[in-house]
């Protein structure tokens, strides 16, 4: 590593530091440890990323599972209300090994267990899976339906009053 620095000025005549790309490098590195799906070949820890949605009859619970076949998923729901998302991606391993540097895919077990707080109808849950997303519908109880309500919002005297 070259330690050579370089002083330049930028418009505002504040003194700017090279070092030869030395703080570009470290700052590069630095966020590429913390994109571990890049650093993590052993899937073993991952989960999957999600979306939970809801809205007045349904909860929606979107999962990321690229590259995991339907066949090698399962999904639970506990009667605590814990929704568990798993999955195995799995690969055939070639030992013809020409023209490979290096891999950056990743294959094994991704969990996730995710909190559902409504009363939830489990026995009529449906799970679909269309190009790497899964996507699990979960209908709301009549009781968790009725649950809404709309409040009103009025304006108080005190804030009319300011405007005057």
């Amino acid at each position: 590593m070259n330690n050579q620095m370089m002083t330049t000025e930028n418009e505002h005549n504040i003194p700017i530091h090279n070092h030869n790309g030395d703080f570009r490098n470290l700052v590069h590195h630095f966020w590429n440890m913390l994109d571990f799906s890049h650093h993590n070949t052993d899937m073993a820890n991952m989960e999957p990323k999600i979306e939970v949605s809801e809205n007045k009859k349904n909860v929606t619970v979107t999962a990321e599972m690229p590259g995991v076949d339907e066949k090698n998923m399962n999904v639970e729901i506990s009667s605590d209300g814990y929704l568990t998302i798993s999955g195995e991606k799995k690969h055939q391993r070639e030992e013809n090994k020409e023209g490979s540097y290096f891999s950056e895919i990743s294959y094994g077990m991704v969990r996730r267990s995710i909190p559902l707080p409504w009363d939830l109808e489990f026995n009529q849950a449906k799970a679909d899976y269309d190009d790497g997303i899964l996507k699990i519908t979960i209908p709301k109880s009549a009781v968790e339906q009725k649950k809404r309500k709309k409040i009103n919002v009025n304006k108080t005297q005190k804030a009319k009053k300011k405007q005057n």
